[in-house]
């Protein structure tokens, strides 16, 4: 469990949060339960180490005030519009027995291990978070699905993953997909065999020598047909006819 110093504060006032800011801290707030909201600050720079963390909104951390601890689940970051830096966190408290709404991430391991994805499959997530319901002091750190023998076409529902008795999804009635394993878009040409390659080249082979033979026997023919009408030509040649002669 992660744990961060925390300091309280009594001034609310706009120019006090701005000098918390400036001092590398940011100003913050615990609710929930009985006990009033209480004002503390926290470290920047120990605060943003936790929030790179994946399931950071549904961890519960421990705050350490002045010497007691607390344990809180962030619920609200909010940031700068500009610098994108951290201004502002809402904690609520964690109390035993009190069941609250939390989104917690979707884990899934061993993708070496399967069939599917050795085949091409493509891993299609339809839910990367699960909303729950269940008590503070059982929230799961993440849903954990095992891809180890999962093969194309098979899918992860809500019932694919172990839970608490206590602890139980908010969408009720219904098994709903979280994840499928689905078959590659582009699907590749099996190759041909090599014998078939060869009988193919064969057969082009065969091809271009038979055109080359009809081209042949084409041009003989017209050939042919060429010197035939040129003696039919020479034999029509018309004859010398004698001058007539002068009528005395």
């Amino acid at each position: 469990m992660n744990s961060l110093e925390a300091s309280i504060r009594k001034d609310s006032t706009k120019g006090h949060l701005n000098s918390i800011r400036k001092s590398g801290n940011v100003p913050a707030i615990i609710y929930g339960g009985k006990d009033d909201n209480q004002s503390i600050s926290i470290s920047k720079k120990l605060l943003k180490t936790l929030i790179e963390q994946e399931n950071f909104l549904s961890s519960i951390i421990t705050l350490n005030i002045n010497g007691k601890s607390q344990n809180v689940l962030p619920r609200e970051v909010k940031y700068h519009i500009i610098s994108d830096e951290p201004t502002h966190v809402d904690f609520l408290r964690v109390l035993p027995g009190v069941k609250i709404k939390i989104e917690v991430p979707v884990n899934f391991i061993n993708h070496e291990k399967s069939p599917g994805l050795k085949r091409g499959g493509v891993l299609n997530i339809v839910r990367r978070k699960v909303e729950l319901k269940c008590p503070s002091e059982k929230i799961p750190e993440k849903l954990t699905l095992n891809l180890d023998g999962v093969d194309i076409g098979e899918s992860f529902k809500i019932s694919s993953v172990k839970l608490d008795p206590e602890v139980v999804p908010t969408i009720q009635g219904r098994d709903f997909v979280i994840a499928t394993l689905a078959a590659p878009t582009v699907m590749k040409e099996p190759e041909k065999p090599a014998e078939a390659e060869g009988a193919e080249g064969e057969a082009g082979a065969e091809g271009a020598e038979a055109a080359a033979a009809t081209d042949g026997d084409k041009s003989a023919t017209d050939g042919d047909k060429k010197d035939s009408d040129d003696k039919k030509s020479a034999d029509k040649k018309p004859t010398d006819k004698k001058p007539s002669e002068e009528k005395k």
